[in-house]
Formats: structure tokens, sequence, C-alpha cells
């Protein structure tokens, strides 16, 4: 093999440039994808080849990239696994009626509207069947067991099916080109996408040789924080060698252990899918429920399942929102305006059942509860603030104490 220039890259532009809103947004788009939230949004079987690894030229962190950067591919079809493992508790299926769309499939929704489908990425291991033809085509189907849910964007039309219930969603695009639909993270190329907006000089960026993924050969490209209080551990990226596109997408915890996402092509072509791929037509006897339809149930009122539309609605959602801290080590802040979760002892059942799940915490800020993933960690203090991060519980506390 090939000797790999392990350059470790602290940033992916000028050195010293200086750290701006969208790149500290950026950061939390790495735990938010992971979560599904921004879709949301992985143990996966390995894709990788028992052959060894292949013997590709030598190439450095900022080339690699920069390939990265530059790939063009717009037509591909394939398969994908998925698999998140937060480390969430059981909630005993309690948490399923907390799943953002979850009251709409009782209350009129409809169970083929993405916003009630996409959260299952979430959680445990899934397959996925992907295919693209430029912008304005492509589709994202998930498997289950003697059902399927697809989600399909061909020209103005978005269409989901759910052929478990037999149930259609329909929306179009609008004016500027953005569906009304969403499209879930579905390949390592959107998670690789977000993790790098994230890198700046907080970050290392090496090469660390090459691997074989669904057949093709990849160069192994590793992120990591350099900040000791973050719960990331290493992000890897395997970079397809001839088009340049991740072809997988791994992040560990710095707990060790399975890791938290692991997602990544187990088949791939480049060729152009048939166009019938994206060819849809309602089954006879669906129900056919279209996305205004949607929006006059939900009544714009925020309820799980009714997304902000624009970044506009977005940026008003978020009013409050602070961030403590940079790179790695940021914590994002809001303040609710009211009390937090109540005390074990105070709150009655409601205090004693969240409090089983979180740890208690002191500090200057007061007190309040932590509540732990295996990447996120939340601090709801008793006066109402939230503190939320890809950091150490003691971090959080840190936080709290520079924030009160």
């Amino acid at each position: 093999m090939a000797p790999y220039a392990s350059d470790d890259m602290t940033t992916a532009g000028e050195a010293g440039e200086p750290r701006t809103g969208r790149r500290r947004a950026a950061r939390y788009a790495v735990p938010v994808t992971v979560m599904g939230v921004a879709a949301a949004t992985i143990g996966l079987v390995p894709a990788l080849a028992d052959s060894g690894d292949p013997d590709l030229p030598e190439i450095t962190a900022a080339q690699l990239i920069e390939k990265i950067a530059q790939s063009d591919v717009e037509r591909l079809s394939g398969t994908v696994k998925i698999t998140t493992d937060l480390g969430l508790p059981d909630l005993g299926g309690l948490q399923d009626g907390f799943a953002p769309g979850a009251p709409e499939r009782g209350e009129g929704g409809s169970s083929a509207d993405p916003s009630t489908r996409l959260t299952e990425l979430a959680t445990g291991t899934h397959t996925l069947r992907v295919a693209a033809d430029g912008p304005d085509r492509q589709k994202v189907s998930l498997l289950e067991d003697a059902a399927e849910y697809s989600l399909i964007h061909n020209g103005k039309d978005v269409w989901g099916y759910d052929s478990r219930s037999n149930e259609v969603y329909h929306a179009t695009v609008d004016e500027s080109g953005e569906d009304r639909g969403q499209r879930p993270p579905a390949t390592p190329k959107d998670f690789a996408e977000e993790a790098l907006k994230a890198v700046d000089d907080t970050t290392s960026v090496t090469v660390d040789g090459t691997a074989q993924v669904a057949g093709r050969d990849a160069y192994r490209l590793v992120v990591k924080p350099r900040q000791s209080d973050s719960t990331v551990g290493a992000i890897s990226i395997a970079v397809d060698h001839r088009t340049g596109m991740p072809l997988k997408f791994t992040l560990t915890p710095a707990s060790g252990g399975a890791a938290v996402v692991d997602v990544g092509f187990t088949r791939v072509s480049f060729d152009r899918p048939a166009a019938s791929t994206f060819d849809f037509t309602p089954p006879r006897g669906a129900k056919v429920t279209e996305d205004g339809e949607l929006d006059r149930d939900r009544g714009h009122s925020g309820k799980p399942g009714n997304p902000p539309k624009s970044e506009e609605d977005l940026a008003k959602g978020l009013d409050g929102l602070t961030v403590l801290g940079e790179g790695w080590n940021s914590v994002a802040v809001l303040d609710t305006g009211g009390p937090g979760l109540p005390a074990a002892g105070a709150g009655g059942d409601l205090g004693g059942f969240l409090g089983s799940f979180g740890d208690r915490v002191e500090g200057g800020f007061g007190t309040g509860t932590v509540f732990s993933t295996r990447l996120v960690n939340a601090l709801v203090t008793e006066d109402g603030k939230v503190y939320v991060g890809a950091v150490t519980e003691e971090a959080l506390v840190k936080a709290a104490d520079r924030g009160k």
C-alpha cells in the first residue's frame, strides 16, 4: 500500500479564519441529524470487504475534503443500512407517544406523512433503498417486515406511500423549488456534509488508510475533536476513490463501545436509474391526503409533525436560544421562561418518573436534572433553563454556572 499523508488539519479554510454563526449552527447539525430532529435523521453490519484494504495513490486530508466538495454525483441507486444507538432509556413504549407526528396518526393524520415516519430512523437498524436522477428525481424506501414506506420526488410532485396502511401523502414543489415534504438524511453523503461543516481549529482531520465499501475502493477520512469535554470520539468517513462521494459514515462516542451512528452503502451503482423508478400512481382504494389538509388539521400550532417550513420560521422558533463555549464544547441554552422539571420529592408522580431517568446535580446555578445519552446530554434547571450539547455532564454544569 502506498504511504498516506496523514496531515492533521485544523481547519478547512484559511488559518485563523474567524468562526461564524453558520459554523456554530453546523456543530449542532451532527447530534441533531443523529437524533432525527432535523429531519431528523448506525451498529451497521459493516460493508467492508474481507479481501484487504485497497492500494490507492497518496492523498492528504485537505485534498480528500476537496475531493468530497467537488463530487458531482447526481445519479445513483443502491441499498443503505443505517443504525442509531444513542443509549436512550427504555420507557416501556411510552416514548412512542412522544415521537413527532404520533398524535396525528390518531387524529385524522396520515401514516404516509413524512414528518410522522422519518423519526423512525432515530433508533434501531433500518434498511433503505435509495435512488436519484438529478435534482428533480429522488426516491427513498424504508423496508419493513412485509411492508414498505416510500418517499418519492418526481418533478413538481412529492409522494409518500405507506403500503401497510395503504395511505398516500401528496405535496407539490413550491415556487422556490423546495418541496413541502421532507427528505430524510438517508445516505452517508448527507451525514458527511453536516460533519464537515463543523471542521474548524478545534478539530483534527486526518487520512487513515483505505477501505472497500460496497465493492468500491475508498479512502478513510477521520475527524476528531481536540477538546476533551466532547462526547464525540471520532467520525470516520469512507470516501469513494473515483467519485469523491462518501460511502460510509460512522460516529463513535468518546466513551467507547459500539458506534452511535453508522450508515453505509451495502450496494451502490452510479448508473442512471430507470425513469419508471420515480413513477407513482396511488393504488386503488388508497386514502390520499394532500399536504394542505394536514396543515389545516395541525393549525400551524407547532404540534409535532408540523416542522418549520422556512429558515425564517425556524429562526422564530429558536428565539431565546444562545450558545456558550466554542467548537465541539459548544452548549445551546434555551430559557423557557418558567419553572423547570419538578424535584422528585416535590413533583409527585411526574417528578419521580422523570427523576428516575436523570441525575440530580447542583452547582452555582442552583439545582437541576441531567438527562444523558451516549452522545447528547441535556441539563434542565429548576428555574426553567435548558442546556444541551454533545458534551459531558460536567461541561453542562460548568456552562450553567457561567450562564446563571
